[in-house]
């Protein structure tokens, strides 16, 4: 699933991402940290795997 970054905090690293059909979630921080990232930015889009209202995996999209 694909979503856009809505907020990231780089101090707490708070994720906040919203969903292509307009539902925001937060990302584990578990997710932030095993997706290897240091920083993100608030409109990047990235693709998301979710576990109830926890995104539990975060990708960057690259083009292919």
């Amino acid at each position: 699933m694909q979503a856009t970054v809505s907020a990231f905090d780089p101090t707490s690293e708070t994720i906040k991402v919203l969903l292509d059909d307009g539902v925001e979630l937060d990302v584990a921080p578990e997710a932030f940290a095993a997706s290897g990232l240091r920083l993100l930015r608030t409109g990047q889009r990235v693709r998301v795997e979710q576990t109830g209202d926890v995104v539990t995996s975060l990708q960057i999209l690259t083009l292919p």
